[in-house]
């Protein structure tokens, strides 16, 4: 083992198992799978800056006698086996935990290596029974905290259900260890040992993350999934996994994240409690606050791609719900009569009764697409007699493969073609804008093509109405949808 200076230099030292990034070359692309191997494994922890969090990073060929905690270590001789040997004998000889960080599964892998198995990774443990199996969870996976975490599995399970949405998850479940100590005679089943704690959990509530604690407690592993911003995870192992389970760990270095509440002054104390209980609030807050913004997009999300992106029954039902918040009764023609019978929507407010066609194209909207509106409106009477239709309204959804900023605000230019036009052309556009802004009295004047007293929740401010109004004037000269 090389010689490493043992004095307090306030940095916590972390084993980790591979060589030292800054010493291994890019290999050569024709290099040796086992050359390529080596280089992406190191350089997963090249950028990590260490004593920005307070630690010092003990790498392959290095002691790790005097190490706090242990990332990724090996049971395989050259790999860091002897380094890992050191770091156990270490915590045991003062008398401390050993805390071990390690990482589930190949994010570059996707296949299963053993058809034989519906697992795909697993985590051995040292000196003890059982292993923790992972089974890769298909894209777009849903995890949420589990229950009852304490400060430091909490603090970890939000930092990384933070990763990116492309990042993969395993779901992890004990697993005994079975010996064959002949080819003819019987398997010998080991039961694993100790407990698996959920930190983040799958919609089936299997864990993604976990803590794994064998029974004398003599060892404490983290299991989190591969692929995860290294610089996060340090920063938590020495702001919350060492104060919370080996906080000697940072005495011995004089770390300045060493929390020593016998020393402390009162003002120390009071400051202190102040802080955590902040942080405590904000972590609370920050995921109360996320789940809000997730709900609200969960909701807008439909509308806003039916209005913008959408064509068929997408659009017509994207429109259906901003004409009912604007307070607007709305029936689905095409069910009630059968398709392409009459238009697609039928949408009634006290006396008025109106008749909306809702049409996409992906180009520039074709002229055409008025008859369509006209052909229903000549044949409603025969479909419905006593109920004769007050206005109508053409809603289109037009260049729908350009960005909605780069889409021109009205439907039809040609002066002539507006002029004649008899009823309101409206751009979803146009709808998706007042019903983002809650504007359900510019709606209300856009389809009904005049003022309307009917009010669903806060009334309209006056400059909204006066906006809606100089619309309406727009639509009677132009006979085409103008910007909102």
């Amino acid at each position: 083992m090389a010689a490493h200076s043992q004095g307090p230099n306030g940095l916590a030292p972390v084993h980790v198992a591979v060589h030292n990034p800054a010493g291994v070359p890019e290999p050569d692309p024709q290099a040796a799978p086992y050359a390529q191997e080596l280089f992406a494994t190191s350089a997963k922890y090249a950028d990590i800056a260490w004593s920005k969090w307070g630690a010092e990073p003990r790498w392959l060929g290095m002691d790790t006698s005097t190490c706090a905690v242990a990332i990724n270590p090996s049971h395989f001789h050259s790999r860091g086996a002897d380094e890992f040997e050191r770091f156990l004998n270490g915590a045991a000889s003062r008398g401390e935990p050993a805390l071990i960080i390690v990482t589930m599964g190949n994010a570059n892998d996707d296949g299963l290596r053993n058809v034989f198995s519906r697992y795909d990774s697993s985590v051995d443990f040292r000196n003890f029974t059982g292993s923790i199996a992972g089974k890769r969870l298909l894209a777009g996976a849903e995890v949420s905290l589990a229950p009852d975490l304490d400060a430091a599995d909490r603090d970890l399970g939000l930092r990384l259900r933070n990763r990116p949405e492309t990042a993969p998850w395993w779901a992890m479940t004990l697993q005994p260890t079975t010996m064959q100590r002949s080819p003819r005679g019987p398997a010998i089943v080991h039961q694993p040992e100790g407990e698996l704690l959920p930190i983040l959990v799958d919609s089936l509530g299997e864990p993604v993350v976990a803590r794994w604690t064998p029974t004398d407690g003599q060892q404490i592993w983290y299991v989190i999934p591969d692929e995860v911003d290294w610089n996060t995870v340090v920063e938590w192992i020495i702001q919350r996994a060492l104060p919370t389970h080996v906080p000697a760990a940072l005495r011995r270095v004089r770390s300045p994240h060493s929390i020593d509440a016998d020393l402390e002054t009162p003002a120390e104390t009071e400051a202190r409690v102040a802080l955590e209980e902040l942080e405590c609030r904000y972590i609370d807050d920050k995921a109360r606050l996320k789940d809000s913004l997730e709900q609200a997009r969960q909701k807008a999300e439909p509308v806003r791609s039916g209005l913008l992106y959408g064509s068929g029954d997408e659009l017509a039902d994207a429109v259906a719900v901003v004409l009912r918040a604007a307070g607007f009764a709305v029936t689905d023609l095409d069910a009630d009569l059968g398709a392409t019978k009459s238009a697609d929507l039928l949408a009634m407010l006290d006396q008025e009764t109106c008749l909306i066609e809702v049409k996409s194209t992906s180009g520039p909207a074709p002229e055409k697409l008025v008859s369509h509106l006209q052909r229903h409106l000549q044949t409603w009477p025969q479909l419905r007699p006593n109920q004769p239709v007050s206005c109508s309204a053409l809603i289109v959804n037009h260049q729908h493969r350009l960005d909605p900023t780069q889409r021109p605000t009205e439907v039809y230019q040609r002066k002539e073609f507006v002029d004649a036009l008899t009823f309101p052309v409206l751009t979803t556009g146009q709808l998706f804008d007042w019903w983002r802004a809650q504007d359900w009295s510019a709606v209300r004047i856009a389809v009904l093509g005049r003022s309307h007293s009917s009010q669903p929740g806060q009334p309209s401010t006056e400059n909204s109405t006066a906006s809606s109004s100089r619309h309406r004037r727009r639509w009677f000269r132009s006979g085409g949808a103008s910007s909102a």
